[in-house]
């Protein structure tokens, strides 16, 4: 069996939420997670206050599923979006959601925002969430699992479904001029899952729901999870290669400069803004 390597999800930026910053802005909650202008706004005085080198958006992992039909609870100034309740109480009901529609709904304000963003000649990271983020918002795990040992077929329909809306999603970013495609998936991880089962959904989901992605990253780069990246390389799906840098820069800075010389990256959580690569190595994940 293979070693999948766990990673310890910490990180120091505000991660849209920071009361110092939402009281300067004058922002009504959860009246600003729902417009393009005050995300964009947002996230900008986030950028500035963490000294970030980029915009992050969204500032929840409940997007796509709320396309999808989700109940959301948009939360306040204190606490962002977040699942409500379920919508689904099978597998076989995942099948039947909708595709998604990026001409509606909270969406398609945060395309919106990324587009404002790149107007103002700011670097975007744009979150994309990974199938049991999303199923997280839709359906109690408990079901997610059993299927996954009862009814593997099913489930393995259900990841393609959710792997193709995924993918459109980033397909519109591009659209708006995001160049940094950020990919996480921690309910996913193998900590959850446990070795036996994280090995299947790389083989089954990840590495090929990736080998479609990186078409995406053509002069672009799309940021791992290390959790995602650990599991690919622990089953032997990729590998690192190290790329030198001039100089020691943080991670995030490094990953902007690599657009177009890397597709993939994983070696560090996109929302570390603190970590710096003091060795001059940047280590791109290639996929096998």
């Amino acid at each position: 069996m293979s070693e999948i390597k766990d990673f310890n999800c910490t990180y120091d930026n505000s991660a849209g939420i920071h009361a110092d910053v939402t009281k300067e802005l004058g922002l009504t909650f959860p009246d600003a997670y729902l417009h393009g202008d005050t995300m964009a706004a947002l996230s900008k005085a986030l950028r500035r206050h963490d000294g970030a080198a980029f915009c992050e958006l969204p500032f929840c992992h409940t997007v796509e599923a709320e396309a999808m039909g989700g109940i959301i609870n948009y939360g306040n100034e204190k606490a962002g979006p977040r699942a409500k309740e379920y919508i689904c109480t099978s597998v076989e009901e995942l099948l039947e959601l909708p595709e998604i529609d990026f001409t509606m709904g909270r969406i398609q304000e945060v395309l919106k925002a990324c587009e404002i963003l790149r107007g103002q000649n700011e670097q975007v990271v744009l979150q994309v969430s990974g199938p049991f983020t999303i199923l997280n918002v839709l359906i109690d795990a408990k079901y997610v699992f059993k299927a996954m040992r009862k009814k593997p077929e099913l489930m393995k329909e259900v990841f393609r479904k959710l792997g193709k809306e995924v993918l459109r999603f980033m397909e519109e970013a591009k659209k708006r001029g995001v160049g940094l495609l950020s990919y996480a998936d921690s309910p996913g991880g193998v900590n959850i899952l446990g070795p036996k089962m994280a090995e299947q959904v790389v083989e089954n989901f990840t590495y090929p729901f990736l080998k479609k992605a990186e078409l995406l990253a053509d002069g672009d780069m799309i940021l791992l999870c290390p959790k995602t990246a650990f599991a690919l390389l622990g089953t032997g799906k990729a590998e690192l290669r190290d790329i030198e840098l001039q100089e020691p820069m943080p991670y995030g800075e490094a990953c902007i400069r690599m657009k177009g010389r890397a597709k993939l990256a994983g070696q560090m959580c996109i929302k570390n803004v603190g970590y710096c690569l003091e060795n001059r190595i940047f280590k791109e994940v290639v996929l096998r």
